[in-house]
């Protein structure tokens, strides 16, 4: 298991693909402020 081993993790990165021991990293659309309630500004 090295460089050369299309099925490991540090041989699909030496190879540039992906699989289940490389998965892609997925993007997360709720990173934002966490503000259930609304504007806190206005809300005196």
């Amino acid at each position: 298991m090295g460089k050369g081993d299309k099925k490991s993790k540090r041989g699909k990165i030496i190879k540039g693909t992906y699989g289940a021991n490389r998965p892609r990293k997925t993007k997360n659309l709720d990173a934002g402020p966490k503000n259930p309630s609304g504007n806190k500004k206005n809300s005196k």
